[in-house]
Formats: C-alpha cells, structure tokens, sequence
C-alpha cells in the first residue's frame, strides 16, 4: 500500500512546490482522504502563524466543558465598547444585552469575530487553558500567547497539528454528538471562506472550514473537512504567508493548492470525480 500511494504524494509535493514558487512566499499543508487514508503533506512539520484558525481550539474547548456544564452554552456574557478589538462584526451589535456562549462561538466561528473569540477565551481562563485543551487531546504543537487583535506571530502551529485536531473534534470522539454537531454546522455556515478552500472544490461538495488571516505578511490561512457527495470526508490544512511584511493575503494560493490535493486523491480514490466542473 504504501509503495503504491507514495508516487502519487510525490507528484503533488512537485506540484505544490511549483505552486509555491510562483508567489514570494510559503505553503504548509497536511491534508489526508479518510476513505482511504492516504496522506499528502507539504512543509507540515513546520510552523506558521495559525492567525484565527485558533478559534477552532477555542470553541472546541467550550464545547467540550458544556458537556458536564449543560447551562454553559445558554449563559450571558456582558461587555462594553472598551472590550472591542479589530474585526467584531457580531459583537460590536450586542453591546447593550450582551451574547450568550452559544452565540460567541457561532460569531467566532461563522464571522470570526475576534471580541468573541477573547471573550471565550477569558471564559476558559485565559489561552493557558486554551492550551491544556489542545495538549489533552493530544495536540503538543498549539501555541496560543494573546488575545486576539493584533498580530502576533509566536501564535503558531504545524499544519499536521492542526489537521489532526481538526479532524478529532469534528470526526472523532472528543466531543459528545450533540457538540460535534453543533461545531461542524457553524464551520459549514462559515462567511469568510468562499475564495479560499471552497473555491477549490467541484459544485455540491459540502465544506466545512475555518479561515485565519493576517495583516501582514499576507497570512493566509484555511483548515477544512470536506464532504464529497454520499462519500468519506477529506480533511485539510493550508497555510500560507509571505516573506513581504506589506503582502497582501492570497486566497488564489489557497484555492490552487485545494485544487491539486483533491486532483491527486481522485488519481488514488475511484470514488472521487477526477472531473472538477465548476
């Protein structure tokens, strides 16, 4: 099996590499068919700034707590103008009433609203328990060090990491059924993804995803699980930036890259159209 698998990761490394050179920067990307198991990675052992793709982590962890907490999802968090940070679409309009738990994860993961996802966080205890979350489920890699609102770029993992962290929380048992349904709805309802991953695959595939952003070095980041009509999902991570502080983010890179991932796994799986008719 794995003599039979490996010409075909070659290929795509190849052309991934060529991918890479066309822009002036890099690409890490850990990405595995589960109808099959077979992997391709690229530079997925190194480490990028994870940008928003955190919050994954972050709405994982509340999830994970409501299961022994069934009130937690259901209870109002209040704000004020001051907690404001970049980018809070949703909460900037709730500043009166305030947003339930439920409805801060929904706004972090469906709009990436970074005042939610702080919110979140100081819920959980700060990003040290972001963290111990990411190390109990067996992910050493996660490294959360602030609040979000400005780029920092010791906030980082390795593609692999966050593939195989993604891939349990929506795919595995760390979560309940209820919860693991409840984050793989707000990922598939995701607003901010349509030029990147999404835009890489055929019509009436469903996906699933989380994107992350930079304001510099064109950060470019998307993490998905993606659902081939009545077929086994496939999981991928893309990461992305630029060696230019003032780059602008790419999504194309991140589109093309999907585009070559799902091209070399329909080469091994039958199941999957060769064909992508857009």
């Amino acid at each position: 099996m794995h003599r039979l698998i490996q010409p075909y990761r070659l290929l795509a490394q190849k052309k991934l590499a060529t991918l890479e050179s066309s822009f002036d920067g890099h690409i890490g990307i850990s990405a595995i068919n589960t109808a099959n198991d077979m992997r391709i990675q690229y530079h997925a052992k190194q480490n990028f700034p994870i940008q928003s793709t955190f919050k994954l982590m972050v709405v994982g962890a509340v999830l994970k707590r409501s299961m022994s907490d069934p009130h937690l999802l259901q209870q109002k968090i209040t704000y004020n103008k001051k907690d404001l940070v970049t980018w809070s679409p949703i909460t900037k309009k709730h500043i009166a009433n305030g947003m339930t738990v439920s409805e801060l994860c929904g706004a972090a993961m469906m709009y990436s609203d970074n005042t939610a996802a702080n919110l979140l966080i100081k819920q959980l205890g700060g990003p040290a328990a972001v963290i111990a979350f990411a190390r109990s489920i067996g992910d050493n890699d996660f490294q959360l060090v602030h609040l979000e609102g400005a780029l920092n770029r010791r906030d980082t993992s390795t593609p692999d990491a966050m593939l195989k962290s993604l891939r349990q929380l929506t795919l595995g048992h760390i979560l309940a059924p209820t919860q693991d349904e409840q984050l793989t709805l707000w990922m598939k309802q995701n607003t901010t993804g349509n030029a990147r991953i999404r835009a890489g695959v055929p019509r009436g595939w469903v996906v699933a995803d989380k994107t992350g952003t930079g304001e510099s070095y064109g950060i470019c980041n998307d993490i998905a699980v993606i659902w081939p009509p009545q077929k086994s999902p496939i999981v991928v991570a893309i990461y992305t930036m630029q060696n230019k502080k003032e780059a602008s983010a790419r999504n194309d890179i991140v589109a093309a890259a999907t585009r070559i991932l799902l091209d070399e796994f329909a080469k091994k799986e039958t199941n999957i159209e060769n064909k992508f008719s857009r």
